[in-house]
């Protein structure tokens, strides 16, 4: 048995006028679930205590909660010390019950055909169905959607069904109106809502993507998506050329500054290579700085990123053809991204013959020179497609760390991704001005991200200066310098 000290928030909407902690000291098995501290709270401190289980085995999702800040299934997530218990970020009931029926009320159902007219699905319908059929509606998803916060979106759980529906053929309504019609185009790919799910449906990529695949087929896509992939199509860019791109400023190979670690080659990104020029020129000082020899093809061409995450697949197997082969043909065995969400599609959605690395985790991994310190204070964004996408958090704070005082944020989308910025920019703003508010209260200086979406988006939604980690790292290295000149000349 151990004992554990577990904060809940009682809420009564009878009672109260706002929700309040109160703190519990109970005694459990070692191995005890979360669910089995509620039960103890319950049975021998408080009864009025109020929340929801059934199965106790992760399969009926009734006892969804937030711990610590994170929705979990309160029958799966070990009990711990210090624990905070908290309902879902939806409308409360009581205690920890939350409303759940509204958000389950919209999620499509069945059409069926004829009884004349059978319609069984094949094998392969059966397999594409699988990944989407796993949902026990525990909303853990709906209630971390960013998109809901500020748009109309019916949200993940009702996107999962449609594109479930679509694929069976058991199924007569055409569901790709519906989900226009329900916000598919509001989701910015974050992936809050995979990363939370208890079931890890990959939402974005298996439902979200495919709709809107079907419903570029439809012609449903938005205007603005349409005029990124006649760009991309006709450029092999998605930001449209106003000066002399990155590529045509570097040579080839970049050689470090002494003894060579590792060689990488380098994947721009198009907005490194048009519009945030200066961050990929700091990134390069930095890694010659610390050994790190690049190979820069000049054939690379976009990702594709912007027309998978809206549905445009038409050209995509001839970018990642000519991508990989750029890589390839040079015998690169590593690839480095800057950007993040070009750093997912390369993981993710291509296959590659060569590793796939974030610039956070080659410098981490090989190390880095110790920078000066700097006497200022910053907050660092988690760019979604890093964070999620790659699963990449404390490799960036394990540099800025070493430069700079960091105060730690929530980590939320900034709204810049999904193609929601270019195709709907009120939602982005909406997002953008919350990410804005959350950099105020920190009282920071600076803020530093590891995306060029993010830091573009961020930069119109707050006073402060957004930079990239690369560009801190080099300014702690040119304090260091005029430090050792200082000295040398004293």
């Amino acid at each position: 048995m151990k004992k554990l000290n577990v904060t809940i928030q009682r809420f009564d909407p009878k009672k109260d006028q706002q929700p309040h902690v109160e703190s519990y000291t109970v005694e459990v098995n070692e191995g005890a679930r979360v669910l089995h501290a509620l039960h103890a709270i319950h049975d021998d401190i408080d009864s009025t205590l109020s929340y929801r289980y059934c199965c106790g085995s992760g399969q009926c999702g009734s006892c969804a909660v937030r711990v610590d800040g994170e929705p979990v299934l309160a029958c799966m997530r070990e009990a711990t010390d210090g624990i905070t218990i908290a309902p879902l970020n939806l409308p409360i009931k009581k205690d920890l019950i939350v409303d759940l029926i509204p958000k389950i009320e919209v999620i499509a159902s069945l059409i069926p055909a004829p009884d004349h007219d059978p319609r069984l699905p094949t094998k392969a319908q059966i397999d594409e169905i699988k990944p989407l059929r796993d949902c026990i509606e525990c909303l853990a998803c709906v209630s971390v959607c960013p998109a809901m916060d500020v748009t109309n979106f019916l949200g993940p759980t009702a996107m999962r069904q449609e594109m479930r529906l679509a694929l069976d053929p058991r199924d007569t309504g055409n569901r790709v109106p519906d989900a226009v019609r329900d916000g598919l185009f509001t989701c910015t790919s974050c992936q809050a809502c995979f990363a939370t799910c208890p079931k890890k449906i990959k939402i974005p990529a298996k439902a979200i993507e495919k709709l809107r695949a079907l419903a570029n087929t439809q012609g449903f896509t938005l205007p603005r998506h349409l005029e990124v992939a006649a760009l991309i199509e006709k450029t092999g860019r998605s930001v449209p050329r106003t000066s002399e791109s990155f590529l045509e400023k570097m040579g080839e190979i970049i050689e470090p500054h002494g003894t060579v670690k590792t060689t990488v080659g380098f994947f721009i990104g198009c907005m490194y290579n048009f519009r945030q020029q200066q961050s990929a020129l700091d990134a390069m000082e930095v890694l010659r700085r610390n050994g790190i020899r690049i190979i820069i093809p000049k054939e690379q061409v976009c990702c594709g990123s912007p027309l998978i995450r809206t549905g445009q697949l038409a050209i995509i197997e001839t970018l990642k053809r000519r991508n990989i082969d750029a890589f390839r043909f040079r015998g690169i065995d590593t690839v480095m991204t800057m950007c993040a969400g070009c750093g997912s599609t390369l993981k993710h959605d291509y296959v590659t013959p060569f590793t796939v690395m974030d610039i956070n985790e080659v410098l981490t991994r090989f190390g880095i020179e110790p920078p000066a310190r700097l006497p200022v204070k910053a907050t660092y964004h988690d760019p979604c497609h890093l964070m999620r996408g790659q699963e990449i958090k404390e490799e960036p704070r394990q540099l800025i760390r070493q430069v700079v005082e960091l105060v730690e944020m929530p980590a939320i989308c900034c709204g810049s991704g999904g193609g929601v910025k270019s195709g709907m920019p009120d939602e982005a703003a909406a997002l953008g001005q919350r990410r804005g508010d959350e950099i105020r209260k920190t009282g920071v200086d600076i803020v530093i991200t590891s995306c060029p979406f993010c830091e573009y988006h961020i930069a119109s939604h707050t006073i402060k200066p957004v930079k990239n980690v690369m560009t801190v790292l080099l300014e702690g290295y040119r304090e260091k310098d005029r430090q050792e000149r200082k000295a040398e000349s004293s």
